[in-house]
């Protein structure tokens, strides 16, 4: 038999280059779990299904010459584009978390440093109790449980400034966006007062009353109220919680007059805005809504890079893993692109008016059966019309509007 050759390697040093190997493997794991500008572009351009580019009607403008006029006939399509990256995360950069802050590179080092500072000097101006922040992920405690926090950005796709460009160019078969690439339109660092504390919205009947505003069906399946509007949600599966965290966030942005310190994409109305845009009449997307696409849809970039969009809500009780399985985040940050439907038609004259015999709009969940009302109550109570619940709320007085710096 022959002797086993001595190791000269002692154990501790063993055991520390287990730990740097380990260490390695993980880094490797959360960079995975990043994503930069090309990647964002990259991913956007592999999503063509998300695009839902159609011809659906046409627009009619008067020309007229010396002598005589007629109508000009231009071609109307639709589809939608990569207006946001909307991160969801478990704590600011510069915090005790070594995988804090936005998962989205570019964004991290833009604003990262000016989100956290704004976030210690506004909690000490409202009374010096940073302390008591929520933040960095699980705040389960006693009877609460799977109670998370997470913060949020919104920020202008890279893609949206070059669709700006490129949109005169088309001749009307490409619609420009609302979005500019790069531009903060959410942080939540700079609105601590609504999104720590729920102020006001804690107290508002959306907030209140079970299923007014629910992503997904209430009571039967749910991944989460809406209201209030802030970065804590009790969910077991944390991709599900990012996902209602990042509707949040563009529920917000999507809106004019809204309790928090933001930028708003668009001018917030119901329905589509016409207007004419560098030669092009366009008709731009309203509020984002939970459960349907009219508003706007969502494609993961991070940590899995899907192809595809999702309405956030869908039924997943019969799947064994459930929507959040093969996407929970190692590091529990995630990207998301909102994408938002655009129609739009090229300039030729005085405008008389459009007709549509199409839409690109996919339809709501088909889990969701017939909900009738965004936030899931207006199916319980049967209202006859999809959008219009029976419940209807009183509207809120306008609000102050605050932005950011």
């Amino acid at each position: 038999m022959s002797a086993q050759a001595p190791s000269f390697v002692p154990r501790r040093v063993r055991w520390l280059a287990a730990g740097y190997l380990a260490l390695a493997v993980s880094a490797h794991a959360y960079a995975l779990e990043t994503v930069n500008s090309v990647s964002l572009v990259a991913s956007a351009v592999s999503a063509p299904s998300c695009l839902r580019y159609r011809v659906v009607g046409a627009c009619f403008y008067l020309v007229c010459g010396f002598f005589n006029c007629r109508v000009r006939v231009r071609v109307k399509v639709a589809h939608f584009n990569p207006d946001l990256v909307v991160s969801t995360y478990n704590s600011l950069s510069g915090s005790a978390d070594p995988v804090g802050g936005n998962p989205w590179t570019e964004a991290k080092l833009i604003t990262g440093s000016a989100e956290a500072g704004a976030a210690s000097v506004l909690s000490t101006a409202l009374g010096g109790i940073a302390g008591w922040l929520p933040g960095g992920g699980n705040l389960s405690h006693g009877s609460q449980q799977n109670l998370i926090f997470k913060e949020a950005d919104a920020i202008g796709h890279p893609l949206a400034s070059a669709l700006n460009q490129l949109a005169p160019l088309s001749l009307g078969l490409l619609c420009p966006s609302d979005a500019t690439s790069f531009k903060p339109y959410f942080l939540s660092g700079f609105d601590v007062l609504a999104w720590r504390w729920g102020v006001p919205e804690s107290i508002y009947p959306q907030a209140l009353v079970p299923g007014l505003r629910e992503v997904g069906q209430f009571p039967a399946y749910t991944w989460g109220a809406l209201y209030p509007r802030t970065g804590s949600l009790t969910q077991a599966d944390e991709a599900k919680m990012a996902a209602v965290i990042a509707q949040r966030a563009g529920d917000v942005v999507t809106r004019s007059g809204q309790p928090h310190v933001y930028r708003p994409l668009g001018n917030g109305q119901d329905g589509f805005r016409r207007h004419f845009s560098r030669g092009t009449m366009v008709w731009s997307p309203g509020k984002l809504q939970e459960n349907v696409a009219s508003g706007g849809w969502w494609q993961m970039t991070s940590p899995a890079l899907e192809h595809s969009c999702h309405i956030f809500g869908e039924n997943d009780l019969a799947t064994a893993a459930g929507w959040g399985g093969g996407r929970i985040a190692r590091t529990g940050n995630y990207t998301f692109t909102l994408w938002r439907p655009y129609q739009c038609c090229r300039g030729g004259g005085l405008f008389l008016g459009s007709v549509d015999f199409a839409n690109n709009i996919p339809p709501a969940n088909p889990s969701l059966g017939t909900v009738l009302s965004p936030g899931g109550l207006g199916g319980i109570l049967g209202s006859p019309s999809p959008g219009a619940g029976l419940l209807r709320l009183p509207s809120l007085p306008n609000l102050p509007r605050f932005t950011l710096p």
